[in-house]
């Protein structure tokens, strides 16, 4: 072939000149303009080295003078400017390369003119001296402008740039530039192609011959061809079409035939689609083409279009998103078709075709229905039934429904971005037409009642649905009705199905989390076991159940609401009573009680964890917007009356369950506590009170801190103030059996306060105020007193007798008036006693012989000291003694606690025992002239009220009477008690 071709006619070589501009030119004429034109030609056997201008002196008219005429080219004149545009093409002939040199010489055409027309022109001094030079020259003489000489072997196939202008002289160095572009061709090939097919066709032929070869490289390599030719075959249709004298518009249309075609049988990347069609828009001109080409060029926009819109139409299986460049392709497609519709030469090759939007959404209409079918051939059963057809009805929801979503997500936003088309609201109306016919018809043939499996297929397909439903346009912003407006009434009477399936799941889940529950807790910080947290989830479960069911319809939503509240609440108690079995079946081969304890605070710890999760119910079921929707539609209360109070008596019931659970926890605790208590009085008197303390108080920090390990802070709270209130029940009990001996109630009462402090817990534990009760306070008030000595004892009960005297609001039985004052430097107690008023009439004459005993009390502070009397006054009920009597006594015995002046007044009976009036206490305390009281000054009178001694139940001479041995205790008791009785003989009758 080689040899054949070398045998051939040699070409003839041309250069292909274009003279494009020029910029910056020399100013030759008066106006400072040029009329500039340029000869340009080929100098053959010259060599130019070093791509010089050339080594011999430079001269003006190189072409005009060197260059024979025939070969001398010539633009036109582009008359007054410096920046002239030509745009000509001239061929240029030669024989070797390597000694031919192109020559371009720009020339200002000179006219001749009359010396008026120049000066007429004339604008400054450089014009005038202009002028003064066209005189001396000869008329009509050419200006030269400057030239570019360029070696031929110096040039590439093709060059496009500028080129400064030489000058002959130094005169004006700098000339300006000129745009040329070059082109190194050929004529005259002797091949048979060449003479029998256009040039155009051949090209054509070449790129598909090209083309094909490099996609047969490329699949011999197994990858993808990118769409771009070797260097090799660019630039032998660079060369060709060069030779041939291709324009670029033809080039750029054959490019567009040969890859359209091959497009719709090999996908690469559009750019060079684009390119092409970029090209032809650019250069497109209807006249320039011949008839085929014009059927040529109208067909394959007409093949291309009907190939991408095929393509468009099976989208989802041409472009998968399991492929990684699917969208881009996608897009890259899209673009093609919408930058080809745009083109002129479209719109006037192909009148009668379309808009592409439209074009492009019946083509997705179309090819949704037949995936829409595609799918549900895809998904017929091979069993026919209607349990069978549910299911696979199902699966194609959940595939449009997936469908739908690509197209929201990222197909939609392709074919938007690309041609503003909504492909997401095209395949919504379509496929939610043709899925509410079928799912209506598969509805309609399921008869009732259903099983629990239909029942559980249709409430997937209704969720189906609603998720469906959810991506479509609201009511507000949507034309028209939707075949899949109100759906949900088709599904109703499958909501007894499905409520009974919620349940009977959810309690087959809490009879299988209890059966499998070992009661451990499941750590340090979740102290209830692993079927609390079953619970929990299965309660999750039934309120997302309701939340997928949202019925729309409100009164029949408030009715099924009402059914989960109850059924939960059900599940809840049922829990209870599960768990409590299951402790008492673990339980009951363990011979440990404290593992047994463990076990409860587990049972007690789960169903407080119910609780939390039961009184959430509200905020899950979302009760709040129940409410808003119900309105006033239900009748006033019934709302509480239901949902709340169904509520709280599930509640109400845990609480229930928990304080029982915590009650027997406490009463295991008591016994252990009631034990200890009872042997803490039997120890022996040689143990200190706070060493026989130590076992009880070691006992309860054992047993506190485990509950308070295994129970929720809640539920331990509730046991220790239960255990609080057992152990002062305890102590009272223990401390009324020991009140005879001090050292017992010694230690009961060091026991009362560790205990104290134990609950307390530094504040961990109960606080003050649910310590401190009124049991509490009693028993430390007895374990106080019967601690004490007989002789404290007594000190107290004057005390109690002076704090009774001063809460004494009666005037029933009269007072009596007094002024006492201590002489410190005498030691001596100064009584004056004034009066007494108001006495009872004792005798039947209805008076009475009134006098008055003075003792100083206690008698063991005031040993030497003998009582005092008054003198007796006869049938007066208010006598007036006016009597002095000092006792001589130390001022300390008269500050001890209790220390007071005992005033008895009694009425004297010749025949028997005198009669009690009463008795008034006056505190030696609170006496003027003791130090720490009062200064001795005016002494004041004091009034004080009479009272009687309590009959019975002093709780201080209950104790006393107590201590058989204790002769001073008896007879203080004793002496008392027949004062009770004389004032019980007498006591005040209502009215007198």
């Amino acid at each position: 072939m080689l040899q054949r071709v070398q045998e051939l006619e040699k070409p003839i070589f041309c250069l292909k000149a274009t003279v494009k501009q020029a910029k910056g030119i020399l100013g030759k004429d008066v106006s400072g303009f040029s009329d500039p034109y340029c000869l340009l030609g080929i100098e053959q056997g010259v060599g130019v080295p070093g791509g010089s201008p050339g080594a011999r002196r430079r001269q003006k008219a190189v072409v005009k003078h060197t260059i024979p005429e025939e070969q001398t080219h010539r633009t036109r004149v582009v008359t007054q400017t410096l920046n002239p545009v030509w745009d000509e093409t001239f061929i240029l002939e030669f024989k070797d390369i390597s000694s031919a040199s192109f020559h371009l010489d720009m020339w200002d055409m000179d006219t001749v003119e009359s010396v008026r027309q120049k000066l007429g022109e004339l604008t400054d001094l450089h014009g005038l001296r202009r002028i003064l030079k066209e005189v001396r020259k000869d008329k009509g003489q050419d200006d030269f402008l400057g030239n570019v000489v360029l070696r031929l072997q110096d040039l590439r196939c093709q060059e496009d740039q500028w080129y400064p202008l030489e000058p002959c002289t130094e005169t004006y160095p700098d000339r300006g530039q000129c745009h040329l572009q070059f082109q190194l061709i050929h004529k005259r090939r002797a091949t048979t192609a060449s003479r029998s097919q256009p040039s155009y066709t051949v090209h054509l032929h070449l790129l598909q011959q090209l083309m094909s070869h490099e996609v047969t490289q490329h699949q011999t390599g197994s990858t993808s061809w990118d769409g771009s030719l070797s260097p090799q075959a660019t630039t032998v249709l660079f060369l060709h079409a060069t030779q041939k004298d291709l324009s670029d518009f033809h080039r750029s249309m054959a490019q567009w035939l040969a890859y359209s075609r091959l497009y719709q049988n090999l996908e690469f990347p559009s750019s060079c689609l684009l390119h092409a069609i970029t090209s032809i828009e650019y250069q497109w001109i209807q006249g320039r083409l011949k008839a085929e080409q014009m059927e040529e060029l109208a067909a394959s926009f007409s093949s291309l279009l009907a190939y991408g819109l095929s393509l468009i139409r099976k989208f989802r299986s041409v472009f998968p998103l399991s492929v990684p460049d699917s969208p881009a392709r996608l897009q890259a497609l899209l673009r093609v078709l919408a930058q080809m519709c745009k083109m002129k030469a479209f719109g006037e090759l192909c009148p009668s075709s379309q808009p592409l939007p439209r074009l492009v959404t019946e083509a997705l209409r179309t090819g949704t229905v037949e995936w829409f079918h595609v799918k549900q051939q895809h998904h017929q059963p091979m069993v026919q039934g209607l349990l069978e057809a549910g299911k696979a009805l199902l699966n194609l929801v959940q595939d449009v429904i997936g469908d739908l979503r690509q197209c929201q997500l990222t197909w939609g936003k392709i074919f938007h971005n690309v041609l503003k088309i909504d492909l997401f609201s095209t395949a919504f109306l379509e496929l939610q037409w043709l899925v509410a016919k079928r799912v209506q018809d598969h509805v309609v043939a399921v008869e009732c009642p259903m099983s629990l499996e239909m029942g559980e297929s249709l409430f997937q397909l209704y969720v189906s649905l609603k998720e469906l439903c959810l991506l479509g346009p609201v009511p507000s912003e949507r034309d028209g009705v939707l075949a899949l407006d109100g759906f949900h009434r088709w599904f109703q009477p499958a909501i007894p199905s499905w409520l009974q399936k919620t349940y009977s799941v959810a309690l087959a889940r809490v009879q299988r989390a209890v059966q499998m529950d070992k009661l451990v807790p499941l750590g340090e910080l979740t102290k209830h076991s692993t079927s609390a947290v079953d619970l929990s989830t299965c309660f999750a479960q039934i309120s997302h159940t309701a939340r997928q069911l949202d019925w729309p319809d409100v009164e029949e939503a408030f009715m099924i609401t009402v059914k989960f509240v109850e059924d939960t609440c059900r599940l809840a108690l049922v829990y209870c009573s599960l768990i409590k079995a299951r402790a008492r079946e673990l339980s009951a081969g363990q011979k440990d009680q404290g593992q047994a304890a463990n076990m409860l605070c587990v049972v007690v710890n789960d169903m407080e964890q119910l609780r939390l999760v039961i009184g959430k119910l509200p905020t899950q079921l979302a009760w709040e917007a129940l409410e808003q929707r119900v309105g006033t539609m239900l009748e006033q209360g019934q709302l509480q009356n239901t949902l709340h109070a169904q509520l709280q008596g599930a509640l109400a019931g845990l609480g229930h369950e928990i304080r029982t659970g915590v009650r027997t926890l406490a009463e295991q605790l008591e016994v252990g506590i009631a034990k200890h208590i009872q042997k803490l009085v039997g120890v022996r008197e040689s143990v200190l009170p706070e060493d026989a303390i130590l076992p009880l108080m070691k006992f309860l920090e054992v047993e506190l801190c485990y509950m308070n390990t295994n129970l929720v802070q809640e539920n331990f709270s509730s046991l220790l103030t239960l255990l609080w209130t057992h152990t002062l029940t305890v102590l009272a009990e223990v401390a009324a059996s020991q009140r005879s001996s001090p050292l017992a109630s010694s230690r009961l009462r060091t026991a009362l306060q560790n205990l104290e402090i134990c609950f307390h817990a530094e504040g961990c534990g109960l606080p003050p105020e649910a310590l401190h009760t009124a049991t509490f306070q009693a028993l430390q008030r007895d374990l106080l007193l019967q601690a004490a000595s007989s002789r404290e004892l007594i000190q107290q009960y004057f005390c109690s007798r002076v704090r009774q005297q001063a809460e004494t609001t009666s005037e029933g039985l009269g007072a009596v008036t007094v002024k006492a004052s201590y002489r410190a430097s005498e030691q001596k107690l100064r009584v004056e006693l004034l009066s007494a008023s108001n006495l009872l009439p004792l005798d039947s004459n209805g008076t009475s012989d009134p006098f008055v005993q003075l003792t100083l009390e206690p008698r063991h502070v005031f040993p030497e000291l003998a009582p005092r009397e008054t003198q007796k006054h006869k049938k007066d009920l208010h006598p007036l003694f006016d009597e002095t009597f000092e006792f001589l006594v130390p001022a300390e015995p008269c500050q001890t606690e209790g220390a007071c002046l005992l005033l008895t007044v009694l009425d004297h009976d010749r025949l028997g025992t005198d009669d009690l009036e009463g008795e008034a206490f006056l505190p030696l305390r609170s006496v003027p002239g003791l130090p720490g009281s009062e200064e001795l000054g005016e002494v004041p009178q004091t009034r004080l009220p009479l009272t009687y001694p309590a009959p019975n139940g002093d709780p201080i001479l209950q104790l006393l009477e107590s201590r058989k041995g204790d002769r001073e205790a008896q007879g203080f008791v004793r002496l008392r008690r027949q004062r009770a009785k004389q004032a019980s003989q007498h006591a005040l009758q209502p009215g007198r």
